[in-house]
């Protein structure tokens, strides 16, 4: 808030006025002092000149004389000092008049690049809508040269010359950028007729295929009936209540921001336990995934799934609740979708949630994330830490992956907006095969795609066989490398490799929104039922936390009231262990701190890390209907 500033100059005004006049009034007392020491000095010398006048031993006499000279010294140095005193608030007087000029000027220079960088700001987010409205113009004057060159290849009927017709990638490296020219039909069917296996043609595609599945997974992905329970497709609307940010957040610069409490009013109607769960949302890509002969294939959708997991991020800026210590999330769709979803809040400081799903189509994931999260004054850094296991049951395939950084931009000034950057390998541990993957940080002056994702797969031998690229609020597509050789340099000197690929099949695509999701925290389908009531979840269930329920019904007040009200109980609760292990301490007895209910720790074989792993229980609790051994966090 730019306002701010007006009174934080006054106030450097001011304290600057206040300091010159302690160094007026100091300089005072220094000539209070000077006349004293000249008054006295002057007694001093008329004493010790009657005292050489009056008739003592000629040692006596040396000794006076010689007081007389350290006086008179003393004297003038402190006329020295008090007028070197003087020169010194002169000039200081001189040089705080240029400093609070230059500091004026100076705030007026960031005034104006403020509005001059909002107004761009604004200016860009209208081209950006206008681009988005705009999308068939858009695609066909960009499509229509290509249809012409193809037209242009077939007439001229070179059978000889394959790779003039066949797609481009550039290889990986640091600046990752891959060329696209989609091939013909006709070089499609000759290389399909070549010793080149697994080259299908055809349009542009899906994963729905009989040459990259086999017949059960196209069972499961488009023939299996699916039973739905009624979800609600709507929540209330967000209040329109306005906050100030920035008089929030200017005094928590630097701080770990789960350390910081925070008005809900910067929050959503969900848990981190809920948010991790939405991971989930395309879990039919981890089905497919389950059923392909392939494992170059399997990797293919196992990273385009990696990818899903941020398209609902990019407008939901707002904040999850922290989940209390102890607190659970469950989401059974086992009858709906096959799989079985738990996550558990294992420890508080630092937070960290334990997450497991289990699917009766083949596959099991865990991860557990530790979320560190940095406010830097213009931005938000937000960093998961912790690796994501998928392991399919029929092959033992293992694949183990990281997340990248999630970044909101324009803290302080401009419309809040987030990205997504990094670099991360996505690793099949049983065939060691690998894909490294590659988040663009966006960049205003780049020509690439807002959000844009690259990857390439490669096998043990680190030879590369499909590319991946698109991003990740919209879809991936994978194509098949069919040929490579040695081009150019790149911009910094570096040769890259030329991939020539058959055109790309679509492996994921996100699902519209719901309508009036912009009203409704930009909740995705998913989203808007993982907070709906359930019969017979836990007592510890992130439904049936009051101050979430009270943010989403639209009472805000009272939700602040309940959040307060939550953290200071939990803050009492870490208190008392605290106290019990000092006193188990005192009394040489060992103490064992807090143990989740449903995940123990146990060193990964793979990574060697010490991660929480699901001990089992819970869904026979259920079942039992048995909650007895819940801890009362609500």
């Amino acid at each position: 808030d730019s306002g701010d500033e007006e009174p934080t100059s006054r106030s450097d005004r001011s304290e600057i006025q206040g300091t010159l006049k302690i160094l007026v009034s100091k300089l005072d007392d220094l000539g209070t002092c000077n006349d004293l020491i000249a008054k006295h000095g002057a007694a001093l010398q008329r004493s010790l000149s009657e005292l050489e006048g009056l008739k003592v031993p000629l040692e006596g006499g040396e000794k006076i004389k010689a007081v007389n000279e350290r006086a008179t010294l003393f004297r003038i140095t402190s006329n020295a000092m008090i007028n070197a005193c003087r020169d010194f608030l002169d000039l200081a007087e001189t040089h705080s008049r240029r400093l609070q000029r230059a500091l004026q000027y100076e705030r007026e220079q960031r005034t104006h690049l403020e509005e001059t960088i909002e107004q761009l700001a604004k200016q860009h987010n209208s081209l950006e809508r206008a681009w988005r409205e705009a999308p068939t113009h858009a695609s066909s004057t960009s499509s229509a040269p290509t249809t012409s060159q193809r037209s242009e290849r077939v007439n001229k009927e070179d059978a000889s010359d394959e790779d003039e017709d066949t797609e481009y990638f550039d290889a990986m490296d640091d600046s990752t950028a891959f060329i696209t020219v989609t091939a013909s039909e006709n070089t499609q069917y000759k290389r399909s007729q070549s010793n080149l296996s697994g080259a299908s043609g055809g349009q542009a595609s899906d994963w729905n295929q009989e040459d990259h599945m086999s017949p059960i997974c196209n069972d499961v992905s488009g023939k299996e009936p699916l039973r739905h329970r009624k979800s609600r497709t709507q929540i209330p609307d967000k209040p329109n209540y306005s906050l100030n940010l920035w008089s929030i957040m200017k005094n928590c610069i630097g701080k770990e921001l789960s350390k910081i409490p925070m008005p809900v009013n910067f929050n959503e109607p969900l848990s981190m336990l809920q948010r991790l769960t939405e991971d989930l949302e395309y879990h039919e890509l981890l089905d497919k995934a389950a059923c392909c002969e392939s494992s170059l294939e399997q990797m293919c959708l196992v990273a385009a799934f990696s990818v899903s997991s941020y398209s609902t991020t990019v407008h939901r800026i707002a904040k999850p609740f922290n989940p209390l210590l102890g607190e659970t999330f469950e989401l059974d769709r086992l009858e709906e979708f096959g799989y079985r979803s738990l996550c558990e809040q294992v420890s508080h400081h630092p937070p960290a949630a334990a997450h497991h799903v289990i699917s009766r189509r083949g596959w099991t994931l865990r991860q557990e994330i530790t979320v560190a999260s940095k406010f830097r004054g213009k931005y938000l850094s937000i960093m998961p830490l912790g690796a994501i296991h998928l392991r399919f049951h029929s092959s033992g395939n293992h694949y183990v992956w990281r997340k990248v950084t999630s970044t909101v931009h324009n803290i302080i000034v401009g419309k809040l907006w987030i990205d997504q950057s990094g670099d991360i390998e996505i690793i099949n541990n049983t065939t060691k095969e690998m894909c490294q993957m590659k988040y663009i940080p966006y960049s205003y002056f780049s020509r690439d795609v807002p959000r844009k994702v690259t990857g390439v797969v490669t096998d043990s031998g680190g030879q590369a066989h499909y590319i991946l690229s698109g991003t990740w609020d919209e879809k991936m597509e994978s194509a098949k490398i069919i040929h490579s050789s040695e081009g150019a340099n790149g911009s910094e000197g570096k040769q890259k490799t030329v991939y020539q690929t058959l055109p790309p099949k679509l492996l994921w695509k996100k699902y519209p929104l719901p309508e009036n999701a912009e009203n409704m925290y930009y909740f995705s389908s998913l989203a808007l039922v993982l907070n709906e009531p359930e019969d017979g979840v836990a007592l510890t269930d992130s439904r049936l936390r009051p101050d979430q329920r009270l943010m989403e019904e639209g009472r805000w007040d009272e939700a602040n009231a309940e959040k307060q009200r939550l953290e200071e109980k939990q803050r009492a609760v870490r208190r008392r262990r605290e106290a019990e292990a000092t006193g188990a301490l005192d009394e040489g007895k060992n103490y064992e701190g807090y143990q989740p209910l449903w995940f123990h720790q146990r060193r990964d074989s793979i990574t060697g890390e010490a991660n929480f792993v699901y001990k089992g229980g819970y869904w026979e609790s259920k079942e039992r209907e048995d909650w007895s051994m819940c801890p009362e966090i609500f």
